[in-house]
């Protein structure tokens, strides 16, 4: 488990793993939630977390958190939780670096399971 961490992270050396976009990887847990990083490109599927928030921050690129009554567009730095239930869709034409808090059985595409739900996947700080 990682709980405890005892060395640092590095998201560099974690993105270069990932090759497929929408398959997060948790690089540490803190509580009952995980911290992932996941590498983002074109449209995630509509979706909607019935128990819980989610927390999205971009790293790199651009990516917007589509609702059903506007369009929420993240650069470098910036974040935005998406409030538990309510319906919205990731979209990165460019694709985008984000990183995800969530808790650890937050399955990636909530109450609409498609091709592009993922397992949890947990990976050492790079």
């Amino acid at each position: 488990m990682l709980g405890c961490m005892t060395a640092p992270v590095d998201f560099e050396a974690i993105f270069s793993t990932i090759t497929e976009p929408w398959s997060p990887r948790t690089v540490a847990v803190m509580n009952d939630y995980d911290i992932r990083l996941v590498r983002t490109q074109g449209e995630f599927t509509w979706h909607s977390h019935p128990e819980t928030d989610e927390f999205f921050m971009v790293l790199k690129g651009s990516l917007t958190v589509r609702l059903d009554d506007r369009d929420v567009l993240l650069g470098p730095g910036q974040m935005f939780v998406v409030p538990k239930g309510e319906r919205h869709q990731p979209f990165s034409p460019e694709g985008a670096e984000v990183l995800l808090i969530e808790p650890s059985e937050t399955v990636n595409t909530g109450d609409t399971p498609s091709h592009l739900t993922a397992e949890r996947r947990v990976v050492s700080g790079g």
